[in-house]
């Protein structure tokens, strides 16, 4: 389940993630209360065929691109089959293989699923990839690849 690539974000996502290299222990700011990210689509439950188009939903913030420092903003990470538990909220979050930044910015993107099972969540981030206290992520959902 691990075989996927990113289409429209990696090369956003590979410059912010180098622009920004992993910082130990910044202080994580809060987000607004009403502030919640969510899937637009796929939803759960979805049989979906790769590439797979992802729509994020945000509501009480504002997109901004990674780097850029403004209030109540922060730009979306998408977790794939990797639970919450088992990301480091207090660092940057790394690129890899099971975490997809669109650090410019999007709203939207493509991800190549192998076929099968797989658990997508989304995780909006601050402009220095550092999750805000408390996180800010939408409820994990199952997709199936055909």
């Amino acid at each position: 389940m691990t075989g996927h690539c990113i289409r429209l974000a990696a090369p956003v996502a590979l410059a912010a993630t180098l622009a920004f290299p992993a910082q130990a222990l910044a202080e994580r700011m809060a987000a607004p209360e009403d502030a919640r990210v969510y899937f637009i689509s796929p939803q759960d439950g979805d049989t979906v065929e790769s590439p797979v188009h992802v729509r994020m939903g945000l509501q009480g913030m504002g997109i901004a691109p990674a780097g850029v420092e403004a209030d109540n903003t922060g730009h979306h990470h998408l977790l794939v089959n990797k639970p919450l538990d088992e990301v480091d909220l207090d660092t940057s979050l790394p690129f890899s293989d099971h975490k997809v930044h669109f650090g410019g910015g999007q709203t939207e993107g493509e991800i190549e699923l192998e076929p099968g099972t797989h658990t997508l969540q989304l995780l909006f981030m601050d402009y220095r990839h550092i999750s805000f206290d408390p996180p800010l992520v939408s409820e994990p959902i199952t997709i199936t690849v055909e």
